[in-house]
């Protein structure tokens, strides 16, 4: 398996694999603060297109022991927000947990208590979803839903009453500026990674329609009743390759038509194995109605923004996030230049490319 993998580009297969078990071998820091699952199961979960499920299992992982003040707040938690049909777990790689999370390191789980839920739907984690048994009769959820159910995994499954920090990448990152806004006193900062606040449209709302269509278009997917993945799967997947894609790199380590056809080849028949076709519709469709550049204002917690140049996502050549940050009463945009470590929209698994202005940010947050 190449090198590209390891570090986190677009290969969903390999995050699939990070299993906390290796992770513990691969990262002996961690092994005296080893990382515990659990499912907290909330009744009569309501949706906001007025379905409801009766129980909705929510999965996550965590790091560290809450510590609380003498007043019982807790005063150490931090939680992360993985992108759209991942899981909790992929955070768990080297480039990402390797460097943040052992002694001595930013987020040093043995003072933190490190929180990483699986989100409702996402299909590599195992929270509910539509793949659980009900497909296409699962309730169209939003991210309003997911942000109300990491909300419920927090107050009522952990007994988490504050964040310290709130870390969300890619999905999980346009869910901290509504969580930041609807909730502006359950946390202290927010570090938001490759994400913009305005409503999904322009390109980033094309390809996720195309994703969609993929799917729902294949005679195959037969109204989310298959029997196999739908062969518009696959070409989901490959506009997914696509946007997450990294010329600088890709041109080096697949400079011919046999070593790129291999790469497509290998990542497709990986992820085909990996991904639920109704669960991949509704992760990308969650992001249907999201803006919260309306109510920017509301959010007191400070707020340090990063993204990457070459983040196809969410093009810097826009100048939205320069726009936006000035609506934050105390925010803070970094924009990632061009760089070796770069990965694209994936850069924000590479923590050692922008760890430095995490470490002035927990400075400023820790006064």
């Amino acid at each position: 398996m190449r090198r590209n993998f390891l570090n986190g580009i677009v290969c969903l297969a390999v995050f699939c694999c990070a299993t906390l078990g290796a992770f513990a071998q691969q990262n002996p820091p961690l092994t005296a603060v080893p990382p515990k699952e659990g499912d907290y199961i909330a009744h009569n979960f309501k949706f906001s297109d007025g379905q409801s499920l009766p129980e909705v299992r929510l999965h996550y992982t965590t790091i560290g022991t809450p510590l609380r003040d003498s007043n019982g707040r807790v005063k150490n938690a931090v939680l992360i927000l993985h992108g759209t049909n991942r899981a909790g777990s992929v955070f768990l790689v080297p480039s990402f947990a390797g460097v943040l999370f052992g002694p001595g390191q930013l987020l040093d789980a043995s003072k933190y208590y490190l929180i990483l839920p699986d989100q409702l739907g996402a299909g590599l984690g195992k929270s509910s979803k539509p793949s659980d048994g009900l497909r296409a009769k699962f309730p169209h959820y939003d991210y309003s839903d997911m942000v109300r159910a990491s909300q419920l995994l927090l107050s009522e499954g952990l007994q988490v009453n504050h964040l310290h920090l709130f870390i969300g990448a890619s999905m999980g990152c346009m869910e901290g500026w509504m969580w930041g806004e609807s909730n502006p006193d359950d946390m202290d900062g927010m570090l938001l990674l490759a994400c913009l606040p305005v409503p999904i449209a322009s390109r980033n709302r094309m390809v996720r329609k195309m994703m969609v269509d993929d799917i729902r278009l294949d005679p195959g997917w037969n109204h989310g009743n298959y029997t196999e993945q739908p062969y518009g799967l696959r070409a989901a997947l490959g506009h997914l390759l696509v946007v997450g894609s990294v010329p600088t790199i890709w041109q080096t380590e697949y400079p011919t038509a046999a070593l790129a056809d291999k790469y497509v080849d290998q990542y497709l028949d990986e992820n085909m194995k990996t991904t639920d076709a109704n669960d991949f519709m509704y992760q990308y469709d969650a992001s249907r109605n999201f803006d919260a550049s309306k109510d920017l204002g509301k959010i007191r917690a400070k707020v340090l923004l990063i993204n990457a140049q070459e983040d196809f996502w969410n093009p810097a050549e826009l100048g939205i996030a320069e726009r936006e940050i000035k609506k934050v009463k105390n925010g803070e945009f970094v924009l990632l230049p061009f760089s070796d470590q770069s990965r694209g929209h994936y850069t924000f698994f590479q923590a050692a490319f922008w760890q430095k202005h995490l470490a002035q940010f927990l400075a400023e947050l820790n006064k």
